[in-house]
């Protein structure tokens, strides 16, 4: 793995500038038509436009938590061929809730990339944890019923 070319880290920075809003239109363009999307809980294909019916939510459960950023701390690549590149990320989130201390969280996610010309887009991703059950268990959101 070595240290990401200038496009891989304007890429995930403007990921994680994106994140905030949610900029769907930034989504619209990060993802593939249909990708791979892995976890704890299992993998499957997921189409683009149910991808961003669901963005929304998360933002909204993410901004109930207290989310007040997420920045990315580190990115590693890996070019795979002349059409796609392998990066690991770690990403460390604030949440604030009022009246108590910021809370950081850090996640890690591996994501394959296809590169064609000047764009770039996500075929997979694997987030290494289940990063909803990692905001419940520091008591940012309610149990699961």
């Amino acid at each position: 793995m070595a240290a990401p070319s200038d496009a891989v880290r304007l890429f995930f920075d403007d990921y994680a500038k994106a994140t905030a809003l949610p900029d769907l239109t930034f989504f619209a363009s990060a993802y593939a038509d249909t990708f791979m999307f892995a976890s704890p809980s299992g993998t499957q294909t997921v189409r683009l436009d149910d991808f961003l019916r669901v963005l929304p939510k998360r933002h909204e459960l993410f901004t109930a938590a207290g989310l007040k950023s997420s920045v990315v701390e580190s990115l590693e690549e890996t070019v795979l061929d002349g059409h796609y590149v392998l990066v690991e990320a770690r990403w460390s989130m604030m949440f604030v809730k009022p009246s108590e201390r910021p809370l950081m969280i850090d996640s890690a996610a591996t994501y394959v990339l296809r590169r064609e010309q000047r764009s770039m887009w996500i075929v997979f991703q694997l987030d290494h944890q289940d990063l909803t059950a990692r905001i419940r268990d520091a008591g940012l959101l309610p149990a699961a019923t």
